[in-house]
């Protein structure tokens, strides 16, 4: 487990915070297994960690990007040849898949992970089919406690136009191998708001709180 401080203060650490308040807005929340957290009406991503929350926050996940464990050499080369970064203007809309694997999972070595992953699932080559119109950002939220209540956060942005091809890719990915050792998953689906939205938001809960 890495301690708190020096979490927050890893550069590759991520934190992404569900309130009433936020620079994404909610337009649906799925759990599709396992328990479910609270709904939210907006989400915060911030860098790093911080160690308090907004008072209006129902939850805050924290994950961090680490080094590439299952890609070969070639398929990095075509991935970052191929990939979006994160935050193209046109990339509105978004989705936060947050994942948990079975401790069966975890009991594997890395290459009996690789093999379920892409030789049984092919998950690194349904991803590359839906370059570069879907940009993600995976992070791990093992690698900073491992009581934590998701393994991975997903975060992936693309423009409205591609939504039907990001649900299909999702389609594909659900109907894996590697997806059945998934033990809990939701999947909140988001959209960039701009900043008068944030504004007439901050200024909603300014008057309901009197």
């Amino acid at each position: 487990m890495i301690t708190t401080e020096r979490a927050a203060a890893n550069s590759r650490a991520t934190t992404f915070v569900g309130g009433r308040s936020g620079h994404m807005l909610v337009l649906s929340h799925a759990t599709l297994v396992g328990e479910p957290i609270a709904r939210v009406e907006a989400v915060n991503m911030t860098a790093g960690i911080s160690p308090t929350l907004p008072v209006d926050a129902s939850w805050a996940l924290h994950g961090v990007a680490t080094n590439d464990r299952y890609t070969t050499r070639p398929e990095k080369t075509e991935l970052v040849a191929k990939q979006a970064p994160i935050g193209r203007p046109e990339a509105t809309h978004a989705a936060l898949i947050l994942l948990r694997k079975r401790a069966e999972w975890w009991s594997f070595t890395q290459d009996e992970r690789r093999a379920i992953l892409e030789e049984d699932s092919h998950h690194i080559a349904i991803g590359m089919r839906y370059l570069p119109a879907v940009a993600r950002r995976l992070l791990h939220c093992r690698d900073l406690d491992e009581e934590a209540p998701f393994d991975f956060i997903g975060y992936l942005d693309y423009a409205p136009e591609s939504e039907a091809a990001f649900d299909d890719m999702l389609a594909q990915l659900r109907a894996t191998k590697e997806w059945s050792f998934i033990d809990r998953e939701i999947d909140i689906r988001l959209t960039k708001a701009d900043p008068a939205q944030i504004v007439l938001s901050h200024l909603a809960d300014h008057h309901a709180g009197g």
